[in-house]
């Protein structure tokens, strides 16, 4: 058991659990010959779908099937598993917001999505198929997105993509219709806390609070683990209890919180725990018929916005927190 770091990337996953469905249906039209030339994987972010694609991208690309590993594991050693662990398999294609120089970008611009065509234009190199992996395609922008629409429409033979999709609604319909779905579901309370506990060190009550915090999504269990989502949940629990009074140091060195690299992720992290919390004490104040539910309402929609909107126009976080704060007092004093 490790303290709480990064979690690993999909790619690096050869254990999946509680998803012996989808992975049975995937199986069973690959070994009938009826392998659909799209899938859709839909889910909660974090609940394995990611791990779903390249697990089933190292059958298609010729890894033999390893028991303990489940119905789609391989070896881990095996020369397929290797290059596909080193983004080297010839015949395989991620197209994802991380750019090459390891930054995270906006969206998936159009000349990654543009690869597609030139990609399954080629025959297979080294393996049974070719294999793109579009994660997560809630991130093409516009223009990339027509240009996977494109691609689905002209199948390419021999050629398999993957959509990982955690809000398949916001996907053109045209691309939904070309796609067969495999949905992936939360893990559940209990086995998403032991998936935690075996993965960090942390205690029963914390690996549940993750565990629930995370929408039973193990991955993303993890990534709030590393992400200090308790203290930022602790943090946001404590704010809630003083208004309308505030707790400027307080207010201060959680600002310092959101300043340097992993800022934008800590503030949105925050928002989130924050904006769960302002919507339960909302949900608690109608059902006893508590009165001045609508400041409570207002401050909600306005926690949910802010990370888009402190992103998108380069705001500083800082001054978004207190606006923030300024808008729950406001709402205790109704």
């Amino acid at each position: 058991m490790a303290e709480a770091g990064q979690p690993p990337h999909p790619r690096d996953v050869y254990d999946l659990t509680g998803h012996e469905g989808p992975e049975a249906a995937f199986e069973d039209a690959r070994s009938r010959g009826r392998l659909h030339h799209a899938w859709l994987l839909t889910g909660p972010e974090g609940v394995g779908k990611a791990t779903f694609a390249y697990r089933a991208a190292r059958r298609l690309l010729g890894a033999p099937p390893a028991g303990g590993h489940g119905v789609l594991g391989v070896d881990p050693d095996h020369p397929v598993s290797r290059q596909v662990a080193a983004r080297s398999h010839p015949d395989l294609l991620v197209i994802e917001r991380m750019g090459e120089d390891g930054k995270l970008r906006k969206s998936i611009p159009v000349d990654e999505a543009r690869k597609l065509a030139d990609f399954f234009s080629k025959s297979p190199a080294a393996a049974p198929h070719r294999v793109a992996i579009i994660d997560p395609a809630d991130d093409l922008n516009v223009n990339a997105a027509n240009a996977v629409l494109k691609t689905l429409e002209e199948p390419p033979p021999r050629g398999v993509i993957f959509l990982v999709s955690h809000s398949p609604g916001r996907l053109l319909p045209t691309i939904r219709s070309r796609c067969r779905r495999l949905l992936f579901r939360p893990l559940g309370l209990e086995a998403t806390a032991a998936f935690v506990r075996h993965h960090v060190s942390v205690n029963p009550e914390e690996a549940l609070r993750l565990a629930r915090m995370s929408g039973e999504a193990p991955g993303r269990a993890l990534t709030m683990a590393a992400g200090a989502a308790l203290a930022l949940d602790d943090a946001a629990r404590d704010i809630l209890a003083r208004l309308p009074d505030q707790d400027e140091a307080a207010a201060l060195a959680l600002a310092d919180r959101f300043r340097g690299g992993e800022g934008s992720a800590n503030f949105a992290l925050f928002m989130e725990r924050l904006g769960e919390r302002v919507h339960n004490l909302a949900r608690e104040r109608a059902a006893a018929r508590v009165g001045g539910l609508d400041p409570w309402a207002q401050a909600w929609e306005r926690l949910s916005a802010l990370p888009r909107e402190v992103e998108g126009l380069n705001l500083d976080r800082a001054d978004a927190l207190f606006t923030a704060l300024r808008e729950l007092r406001i709402a205790a004093r109704a």
